[in-house]
């Protein structure tokens, strides 16, 4: 009996050690150095499989082990899992592990929220399952297994080998399944691996397989991290969506498939008709008549995001926008495109990439990449573009918002790629007159008028408090004035709707201690609010290319008046530094009684070499010098 229960004792020690071992996953030990450098996470595993079983399903398995160094990477213990109506969610499992490797909690479903994803929107059947694998002390590794059924083909994964800033990856693997008749395409990016093919259970496979990339940190004024390191895109070809039939091989076939989404959705009432014409018989020019309508359009419908299955792709018919004044952006843009050709105007409706600091589509690879819908009419000498879902967009003001970028026009034919309008230097303008009365305590009373243009009007997002009350527009004087101690007396906001806008901005201040008193001398900064501080810190070995997005001049008139008695001990001699990136120049003119300060800042745009740093970071230290130049004057009496 006594061996029977040692024996026992063996074997159940033998199984729970066994257990033990297996609990015990990605030891931070076994990191190399060169991983752990600079890296904020590390992904000890990251797989995603893709396998396409028809042209209208789907399955996706994603296996994922994250090390998280430290604070700065706990964004990664938050993962999300999204799903609908089309999307289902077949498979999640969880685990986190200390810095041992050894596992301290299985994911729960206590640790999985499953709420709306609907936020701002009215209505969407988008939910997610939000998962938090949180640890109190770093490093700890989380593990996260997930996999999700689609009901259609209309997106493929693109991976991202890197997936951010910061983080290094140990083992990175990606694989492309799918049935003959519904073969997928894809583009390489930074990376010359082509993928191990195969067949297996009649189905076709493209894998890719990467290890041991370092931590990567985004350069000053460089190219997004996913732009300089390993990348797959893939798309569809032949796909279905809601037995809508669609061919994504050509930008041409992606258009015709929204073609057919859109067809037959531009009926209007014919009360509203009538009101078209109402509204441009006394108008002469094309462009006369579309602010017209755009700007009915503005007073009548209002903005709401809806996704609901093809929803999330097709608008809305005219005549329910026109019923309900409200609508997505397709629905707005699809109900101005209805407007414009009642008015015998013809219109296109546009896909785009928007917003102020997304990347521009990648032309030479036709997939989905869009997330909003605006309207353009093409004319002789240009296009005109209507921002739909805005009730206070100037007419024909695309901004940074949707400028400057390459769309999807879909025409008769189909899609067609064209590029937003590009705002020169010469309209991107911020002008600034003010007259500083100054004291003999160095006090000081001054008048400021400031000119905001173009892509400047919406410096500090001016251009969204313009339509805000009173009370928040003195949030943005307050904030957006850049001296150290000031008073507001009054200010005034004025805006010239136009499609070059424009803001002017009054402002009455008071200014304690504006000039530094030192026995019988003032010392005066003549540069009043515009002064440069940022200088691009020193780089090892710069290695990718400077990228200067808007071009801009921005120029101030200071005068400075000065009680009697005072006179100039010192008074620089003008200024004025060139180079590819820009020109500075400064002035300074005596008059009687006053000194006249003028600063000219010109800004390109553009795409530089690496090699020009050491350049960009001269011409921002001196035009730091300069705008901190001080004026000394003497007190004779």
């Amino acid at each position: 009996m006594r061996l029977v229960n040692i024996f026992l004792w063996v074997v159940l020690g033998a199984i729970a050690n066994q257990a033990m071992a297996e609990d015990v996953k990605f030891p931070v030990s076994a990191i190399s150095d060169s991983l752990k450098k600079n890296a904020n996470m590390v992904y000890r595993e990251d797989r995603l499989e893709f396998t396409i079983l028809s042209r209208s399903r789907a399955v996706q398995h994603a296996y994922v082990a994250i090390t998280i160094m430290n604070s700065k990477g706990k964004r990664a213990a938050q993962q999300a899992v999204f799903y609908s109506k089309m999307i289902s969610v077949n498979m999640i499992e969880g685990a986190i592990y200390d810095a041992m490797g050894n596992r301290v909690r299985k994911l729960k479903s206590a640790d999985i929220a499953d709420r709306s994803a609907s936020g701002s929107s009215v209505y969407q059947d988008y939910r997610v399952k939000a998962i938090d694998l949180s640890y109190s002390t770093y490093p700890y590794t989380i593990e996260l297994e997930t996999e999700i059924e689609y009901k259609y083909l209309f997106h493929t994964p693109t991976w991202f080998v890197v997936p951010g800033e910061k983080i290094a990856v140990e083992k990175s693997f990606f694989k492309l399944e799918f049935v003959p008749d519904a073969k997928p395409r894809y583009q390489l990016h930074n990376t010359e691996v082509q993928p191990q093919t195969g067949k297996k259970d009649g189905r076709e496979f493209y894998a890719w397989t990467f290890s041991n990339i370092t931590a990567m940190e985004a350069e000053p004024f460089g190219p997004s991290i996913s732009e300089i390191t390993p990348k797959i895109e893939t798309a569809p070809g032949m796909f279905i969506y809601d037995e809508y039939k669609g061919d994504m091989n050509t930008w041409a076939g992606f258009g015709q498939w929204i073609l057919a989404l859109n067809k037959n959705r531009d009926n209007l009432p014919e009360s509203t008709k009538q009101k078209v014409h109402e509204l441009i018989k006394n108008k002469i020019s094309t462009e006369e008549k579309v602010k017209a309508l755009y700007e009915y359009l503005q007073d009548r419908t209002r903005y709401v995001s809806i996704q609901i299955g093809i929803g999330g792709y097709q608008p809305f018919d005219a005549a329910d926008v026109d019923q309900n004044s409200y609508g997505d952006c397709k629905a707005l843009s699809n109900y101005m495109v209805a407007l414009l050709k009642e008015a015998g105007i013809k219109a296109n409706y546009v896909l785009i990439n928007a917003g102020r600091d997304e990347d521009d589509i990648n032309i030479s690879f036709p997939r989905t990449q869009f997330n909003h819908a605006i309207a353009a009419v093409p004319m002789d000498k240009d296009t005109l573009w209507l921002e739909c879902t805005s009730q206070t967009n100037p007419f024909g003001y695309s901004g940074e918002f949707t400028g400057n970028r390459h769309a999807l026009m879909i025409t008769d034919k189909g899609g067609e790629i064209v590029r937003t309008v590009v705002y020169p230097q010469a309209v991107n303008t911020q002008i600034r007159r003010a007259q500083v009365e100054i004291d003999k305590t160095g006090s000081s009373q001054a008048k400021v008028k400031t000119v905001y243009s173009g892509l400047q009007y919406e410096n500090g997002h001016l251009n969204y408090y313009l339509n805000q009350t009173k009370e928040d527009q003195k949030k943005w004087v307050l904030e957006n004035t850049e001296i150290p101690v000031f008073d507001l007396k009054t200010f005034s906001i004025v805006e010239n709707r136009d499609k070059i806008p424009q803001a002017t901005v009054d402002l009455d201040l008071s200014l304690r201690n504006f000039a530094t008193m030192s026995g019988t001398r003032m010392f005066i900064a003549p540069n009043l609010m515009n002064r440069s501080t940022y200088v691009p810190p020193k780089l090892s070995k710069r290695t990718t290319p400077i990228i200067k997005t808007n071009a801009y001049l921005d120029e101030d008139v200071i005068e400075l008046s000065f009680p009697n008695g005072m006179y100039p001990e010192f008074m620089p001699q003008p200024i004025h530094h060139q180079s590819r990136f820009g020109v500075y120049e400064a002035s300074f003119v005596m008059e009687e009684g006053k000194v006249i300060y003028t600063r000219k800042l010109k800004m390109n745009s553009g795409k530089f070499d690496a090699s020009t740093y050491t350049e960009l970071i001269d011409f921002y230290k001196n035009i730091n010098k300069a705008d901190n130049l001080k004026l000394v004057f003497l007190n004779k009496t």
